[in-house]
């Protein structure tokens, strides 16, 4: 066990970070969370249990604030993949984290980055990921690094795009890249190892290689998949890679964006394998689980409901990487206000619009709202098929189909921002407020158009509008006085 210092993680809101800061609570460590904007950890179990510093990583001030009294520090960031800018912020963060972490005097940094084939021509993803790591190592702070591959588990990206092309798929024209051998690793032994590291002093300063008993390729795991889930699927393959090809059906059949994918595909032309045994030696009591048992684990928390993270909780959308807009009403933005006054407490009306979206679907037209989400996809957006972490929990920061969670108030306020392609900004707010004994539920729906196109687009949306959303507040309405029925009877 560390001594009395705190341990820093960073990259909390994504899905390995979300997943750590609990088990560390857990083994009884004290904790502090690095968080752009806190708002977006808002709903999980865990926040009143760390400390919070708000800041971004590439300013070394407040890095130093993050790492004042810290004794281990988790490099968990993972920016946005692709294109030459963000590789290049990517390592000017790396660097200032080290610069950081060797004035502050902390003992180590953890860092989990990819696993590799050093023979290989890397993507450019995978070279930054790497590049990352020796940046890491570029001060006196000595450092364990942990290069994964393939991580399964409800809500990881490589796994959940294993999951919809299977599902969704009978037939499956599979490019060159299907047929590279990895070695998946289930979250639950990724996490084993970030957390032993701490109390084992022999992974520092070394790089370890960690993956599952398995090296299948993906194509065999889309087999696998299906045998799980009593489905048959057929697989033709071609000898082209086609990775941009590859990545925008993905981003067309999957709730998965072509361009969180595409650098991930690029790197698939490599054999992800683990190459040596330091993590075997090093880790003796770990013993990873096979991909069948972490596929079974993984669809068991999707069944339940009980996906703690998921890839869609990070900020990479086609609108960017960007801090939650802060609402405003501004001079030129369209409001459109629907009020019910409703003979109900408001925790059922919350509770109603709460639930929306997701497997339970938009409740009136919903097929308008498909048609909207697959206009979107062809057009490059995000789609509605991103679906829900959960079908009646909603955190800030999180996705909900091509929305995503601005705020959330308990029992009062909901306010989704719009995340598909549009010219201007949008919102979708649900407020229920208590009122003479009743509850004055209301619907607002924002619009700030973009130039003379925004302004085209808002009016001849008008009217589908009018009817949608006329709908959508009778039938939250309706939905409430189900739920309030049910509850007191």
């Amino acid at each position: 066990m560390v001594d009395a210092k705190s341990i820093l993680v960073t990259g909390v809101t994504g899905y390995v970070g979300g997943r750590l800061v609990p088990r560390l609570l857990d083994t009884g460590h004290r904790v502090r969370v690095l968080a752009r904007d806190p708002a977006r950890l808002q709903g999980r179990s865990w926040l009143d249990k760390v400390e919070v510093v708000t800041g971004d990583a590439i300013s070394e001030g407040t890095l130093t604030e993050a790492m004042k009294d810290v004794s281990i520090a988790y490099y968990l960031i993972h920016g946005k993949q692709g294109r030459k800018d963000n590789a290049e912020r990517d390592m000017e963060i790396a660097r200032n984290f080290a610069n950081a972490a060797g004035k502050a005097g902390i003992g180590r940094i953890i860092y989990l980055g990819e696993l590799v084939d050093p023979t290989a021509d890397l993507s450019p993803y995978l070279r930054s990921r790497h590049e990352t790591g020796y940046a890491l190592h570029s001060s006196n702070v000595p450092v364990t690094e942990f290069r994964a591959g393939m991580i399964v588990g409800s809500g990881s990206v490589l796994f959940e795009m294993i999951r919809y092309l299977t599902e969704r798929e009978p037939l499956l024209i599979c490019p060159a890249w299907f047929f590279s051998t990895a070695q998946p690793i289930a979250i639950r032994d990724v996490l084993s190892y970030l957390m032993e590291a701490i109390d084992t002093p022999d992974s520092t300063g070394r790089f370890i290689e960690i993956g599952g008993p398995n090296r299948l390729t993906y194509a065999e795991m889309l087999i696998e998949y299906a045998k799980e889930r009593h489905l048959k699927r057929y697989l033709i393959r071609i000898p082209f890679h086609a990775p941009h090809l590859s990545a925008y059906w993905v981003h067309l059949v999957t709730p998965i964006h072509w361009r969180l994918v595409l650098p991930l595909i690029e790197g698939l032309r490599a054999q992800l394998i683990v190459r040596d045994e330091a993590a075997r030696n090093l880790f003796p009591q770990i013993k990873p689980i096979d991909f069948q048992s972490a596929l079974h684990l993984a669809l068991g928390r999707i069944q339940r409901d009980n996906v703690e993270t998921s890839w869609s909780d990070a900020l990479v959308t086609v609108a960017g990487d960007i801090k939650p807009y802060k609402f405003t009403v501004e001079e030129g933005m369209f409001i459109e206000t629907r009020q019910i006054l409703l003979d109900l407490k408001p925790e059922a009306v919350y509770r109603s619009y709460k639930g929306i979206g997701g497997g339970r679907g938009w409740l009136y037209m919903d097929w308008a709202w498909g048609m909207r989400g697959w206009v979107d996809k062809v057009i490059g957006g995000v789609g509605l098929r991103r679906g829900r972490r959960h079908p009646d929990e909603l955190r800030v920061g999180e996705s909900l189909d091509f929305w995503r969670v601005e705020d959330v108030k308990p029992n009062r306020l909901l306010r989704l921002r719009a995340e598909m392609k549009l010219p201007g900004k949008a919102w979708l707010e649900f407020k229920s407020e208590t009122q003479n004994d009743k509850t004055l539920f209301t619907v607002t729906a924002y619009f700030a158009p973009r130039g003379l196109f925004g302004f085209l687009y808002w009016y001849a949306m008008w009217l589908p509008h009018r009817f949608i959303f006329d709908g959508l507040t009778r039938r939250l309405a309706s939905r409430a006085r189900v739920l309030m029925s049910h509850e007191y009877g």
